[in-house]
């Protein structure tokens, strides 16, 4: 039931100074005598694109630090985040257990502990999957003078019940909480069943060092978040030459390898290591969700006998403009979907228009895998935002990573960069920060 928001009505309002920041509480007081907190960090009043957290009350998680749901370290990250920001604000909904309070939280808890999810176990005890109401939070940025959002979620549902109470929701940002053991059925629960926007990689409990740093970088919101992986020679090769295949990875950093593609939604590659390698593109050595094979094929060479159509993902290609509409017919009915590209004018993909088409349609990690010309081509188009260049200790002599010969000038500095060893490679995880 919709609260009749004219009858919420501010209260009060205080200097709060945290750890983190110095933010100011105001309260508003509903007919039911709830009282539902705003946290305002600087100056929000007509401001656009304030950085904002709608936050439902969760005393378990919240105060308790339950491990059963991610929503007391979604709040501590909202804080963070905000607190970093010039301006921001964070409202403290009081509407416990989505919207049926602790009592019945409670209740649905032991359900759950009996096999049913969270979905199920508030069904059977005659509650609504989620019964929370926007349009309290509606009303409390009206009042702030807000005149746009970008808001901290990974609920869809929240975008669009804010933007139907008629706040101008500029844009959604997600916030990435790694799953607990305890906590990742929970979190599996709202994908599958909810349509929560949560990366495979942060379904994934018991991470190491390489995974919690794949999983604390921002998502963009225009292309996905894109990290680029290869394994080199002493000498800088990743090839003896141009389409042929050659192992340089051990057993140990094969193994990282594996764990870096378990967070990514799709992993993309050019059609000639399609042609050289026949790559699997799997997380076959570790447990967790495969990425979406995607493939750069201007010319439409996809071969159908690619092992990338025996995985579970459906292989996604990108043609460019001319191909034969016989061969995309063929494509598409031993299961490739074609997806049509620009072409610049040396004849290859428009790789921005292709990265934003795949942001699109739900990509938001993306691992770019090689070869050589995919790599040049995303480095030129400033795509990449952080790296993972494994070393084996060989020589090689052959074909580099980065065409000499290429307009790459400038290229990006290392930021934030770690070395790990993985038996006798090495690798080097970096953030890439690009001039100006």
């Amino acid at each position: 039931m919709t609260l009749q928001v004219h009858e919420l009505q501010k209260m009060i309002s205080a200097r709060l100074p945290t750890l983190g920041s110095e933010f100011r509480l105001s309260i508003w007081q509903g007919p039911d005598g709830k009282d539902h907190i705003a946290l305002v960090r600087g100056d929000v009043e007509q401001r656009e694109n304030v950085l904002t957290r709608v936050h439902s009350e969760c005393f378990t998680g919240d105060v308790l630090g339950s491990k059963r749901c991610d929503c007391g370290p979604q709040l501590n990250e909202a804080l963070r985040l905000i607190s970093e920001a010039p301006r921001g604000v964070i409202l403290y909904l009081r509407q416990e257990g989505r919207g049926i309070g602790l009592l019945e939280k409670m209740k649905a808890y032991n359900l759950q502990d009996e096999g049913f999810d969270t979905v199920d176990a508030n069904l059977a005890l005659g509650h609504e999957a989620d019964a929370r109401d926007y349009s309290i939070a509606a009303k409390m940025l009206d009042d702030l003078k807000i005149r746009s959002i970008t808001l901290l979620t990974n609920n869809p549902l929240k975008v669009t019940s804010l933007k139907e109470h008629g706040i101008d929701v500029a844009e959604r940002a997600p916030l990435n909480i790694q799953a607990t053991p305890e906590s990742a059925h929970y979190m599996k629960t709202k994908v599958d069943r909810m349509n929560h926007l949560i990366a495979p990689g942060m379904l994934i409990s018991g991470l190491d060092p390489v995974d919690k740093w794949l999983s604390s970088h921002p998502v963009p919101a225009d292309r996905p978040l894109v990290t680029v992986a290869f394994a080199q020679s002493l000498d800088g090769s990743i090839a003896a030459k141009r389409g042929c295949p050659l192992v340089l990875s051990g057993a140990d950093s094969m193994l990282m390898t594996h764990k870096v593609r378990r967070a990514h939604d799709g992993i993309l590659v050019g059609i000639d290591t399609v042609l050289a390698d026949d790559p699997q593109l799997t997380v076959r050595l570790v447990e967790g969700p495969s990425p979406r094979p995607i493939v750069a094929d201007s010319k439409a060479r996809f071969p159908l006998s690619a092992r990338l159509l025996q995985g579970s993902h459906k292989a996604l290609i990108g043609v460019a403009p001319g191909h034969d509409a016989a061969r995309k017919a063929e494509l598409e009915s031993a299961g490739v979907e074609v997806m049509e590209i620009p072409a610049t004018s040396e004849g290859w993909l428009d790789l921005p228009i292709f990265f934003r088409k795949l942001r699109a349609i739900g990509v938001e990690r993306l691992m770019v895998e090689g070869g050589a010309r995919i790599l040049d081509s995303v480095l030129r188009h400033r795509l990449a935002d952080r790296a993972i260049i494994t070393v084996a200790p060989k020589w090689v002599g052959g074909l580099r990573s980065i065409d000499r010969d290429a307009d790459l000038s400038p290229l990006p500095d290392l930021k934030n960069s770690q070395w790990q060893s993985f038996g006798q490679d090495m690798a080097i995880l970096a953030d890439l920060c690009w001039p100006g």
